[in-house]
């Protein structure tokens, strides 16, 4: 099957989504944003022009949640590092965060090498995605270090100590724990002559707290393979790779649909809402750079 898909102005990419399973993961964790992924589409008015196409890793043929739902995998580890550089998303979904910490076991490696692969090539755009305590698997793996996450609210002190200890063997860059639906490092933004009209722009807070120029969004993805935020990519951390983390379980739709919104449109994130029927509540971007 062709990778392309073909609109009136011009071919538009299937984004290769890769998730990572473990055993007794949360199923809304997964569930969640495989929903939001598998209804984007580049053109919301031709359901032949799917956005993402979705791939499951996990260790054995079938993984079982904790709630007692089993996914079936497409391919296992071994083949999920053989074709990481296939994949432009990871997506790790957390639960058994303890069981999972305690025995360094998947996803932990596959995170690491995930990003050790943008920061070898980045002229392809990458992003990594955790859901709920799927953000604590990232912190242990040290991919976290000098950025900004956040995390299920009952365990922002436990990730501040993996972030801490992973800045001890790292190189002393501390991580800085956000209370965010959810949190995008490295982000790209095509801001417009009005900011005001700008859906990408956090320039109130709901809560009444001081106001931010934090950012929300950042431009289509299709951008991203341009000289310029090639080489502006490269002088990210990370080698630019875009790092989303998300609060409890339903801020993992609000970062999906981020995810869609930053890689297809806006248009397609707020379609995607409008099937699910719920209301997008958008988070915070740091460290992001207009091109």
């Amino acid at each position: 099957m062709s990778a392309i898909a073909e609109n009136p102005e011009g071919p538009n990419e299937v984004i290769q989504v890769l998730f990572a399973l473990h055993p007794k993961f949360d199923a809304l964790h997964f569930c969640n944003p495989f929903e939001v992924v598998s209804y984007a589409q580049h053109n919301i008015h031709d359901s032949a022009t799917k956005a993402f196409e979705c791939t499951v890793a996990a260790a054995a043929p079938g993984t079982t949640s904790s709630s007692g739902m089993t996914i079936k995998a497409d391919i296992d580890y071994d083949e999920a590092y053989e074709r990481l550089s296939d994949f432009d998303v990871l997506i790790v979904p957390g639960g058994n965060v303890d069981s999972v910490l305690k025995s360094q076991a998947e996803p932990l490696g596959l995170i690491k090498a995930f990003a050790d692969l943008q920061k070898q090539d980045f002229h392809k755009e990458r992003t990594l995605l955790s859901i709920d305590t799927g953000s604590l698997f990232c912190a242990q793996a040290g991919v976290l270090q000098g950025l900004a996450a956040t995390t299920h609210p009952d365990l922002y002190t436990k990730m501040e100590i993996l972030c801490k200890d992973a800045a001890r063997r790292g190189d002393l860059e501390q991580t800085d724990v956000m209370e965010e639906r959810y949190v995008v490092n490295n982000a790209r933004f095509d801001l417009g002559e009005k900011l005001e009209e700008n859906p990408f722009v956090l320039n109130k807070r709901p809560d009444g707290r001081r106001m931010s120029i934090a950012r929300k969004g950042s431009n289509a993805w299709k951008e991203s393979k341009r000289r310029e935020s090639i080489v502006r990519r490269g002088s990210l951390r990370l080698g630019g790779m875009r790092v989303i983390t998300s609060g409890g379980v339903a801020s993992g739709l609000d970062a999906t649909l981020y995810l869609v919104a930053a890689m297809v449109s806006i248009e397609s994130a707020q379609e995607v809402a409008r099937i699910l029927q719920y209301t997008w509540i958008k988070g915070v971007t740091v460290e992001g750079i207009d091109v």
